[in-house]
């Protein structure tokens, strides 16, 4: 049987298709799985739902034109509180949306890890989330009547996370302060590919972080891509921090079209290695 689930970017974006729901790990600004994001942009992967606790990953997929439909709590840069390519797209309706309260979310991921058709929570109960879903329903709980809504499981075709270590059978770490829900996404999706900032053996995945921070099991993932800096622009603690510095650029190209179709010429337009070698030649200029 052969364990070493190592492949390339291409390959992953390789085996999607048009179509699918596809979640996206991190939350924000935090610990996305950018690499594999800019290789789907450069594919001709589209017509897709999204589900992501969103950040530039959404955007830049909005940016693309390849989303059909957003599932999401927020869209955020968490420095920059709103993703410019996400708000142009709910401006001008290029896609649809379908917004959750935070703790709705989850629940959404649980049910589906779980494989439960729903789970009750009082969360979004007396707000206008289930205004704007109307296709949620409530139920009562069997044990004193209360009303609790029904939050379905938030199913993908795949998932998409970014840790910072990995081995070739597909066990993930993290090394920051917070795991986010990387390790729900593998459980709730038919498939899971982990990008992460350096693969090591098995043996060395303890020497740098407890057993606690062995968020993902081998048992839930389909193949591993090692993508140093793979985060960029957003965190990827201890090893890497937001570039605050480019995603202040990022906005700012995003704000007209001249200035969008030069930034995609300079940093979008080759491979993942293109990509971080223009990052590092900008910050250098940027310096001087």
């Amino acid at each position: 049987m052969n364990t070493n689930k190592l492949l390339s970017a291409e390959e992953v974006v390789g085996s999607l298709e048009s179509g699918m729901t596809i979640g996206i790990g991190g939350w924000g600004s935090r610990r996305k799985p950018m690499a594999l994001v800019r290789a789907i942009c450069r594919s001709e992967l589209t017509d897709l739902t999204v589900v992501s606790y969103g950040g530039a990953d959404v955007g830049l997929l909005c940016a693309y034109g390849k989303v059909r439909r957003l599932v999401a709590p927020f869209v955020t840069l968490d420095s920059i509180p709103l993703e410019p390519h996400f708000r142009r797209a709910r401006q001008d309706g290029s896609m649809e949306f379908t917004e959750y309260d935070e703790g709705m979310f989850m629940f959404g991921l649980l049910a589906a890890a779980h494989r439960l058709p729903f789970l009750p929570t009082y969360a979004g109960l007396g707000s206008d989330v289930l205004r704007v879903n109307p296709e949620l329903k409530t139920v009562r709980s069997p044990y004193g009547g209360e009303e609790l809504v029904a939050v379905p499981p938030l199913t993908m075709d795949v998932a998409l996370v970014h840790l910072n270590r990995a081995d070739h059978r597909g066990n993930g770490q993290y090394l920051g302060p917070d795991p986010y829900f990387d390790d729900l996404y593998c459980k709730a999706a038919s498939r899971a590919y982990v990008s992460c900032e350096r693969v090591v053996d098995t043996a060395e995945l303890l020497k740098e972080g407890p057993v606690q921070s062995l968020l993902v099991s081998r048992a839930h993932v389909t193949g591993v891509v090692e993508t140093p800096n793979g985060a960029h622009p957003t965190t990827c603690e201890p090893d890497t921090e937001r570039d605050e510095a480019f995603q202040r650029l990022y906005v700012q190209a995003a704000a007209d079209p001249s200035g969008w179709a030069e930034f995609r010429d300079r940093f979008l337009s080759g491979d993942e290695r293109a990509y971080q070698d223009a990052v590092r030649h900008w910050h250098e200029e940027a310096s001087r």
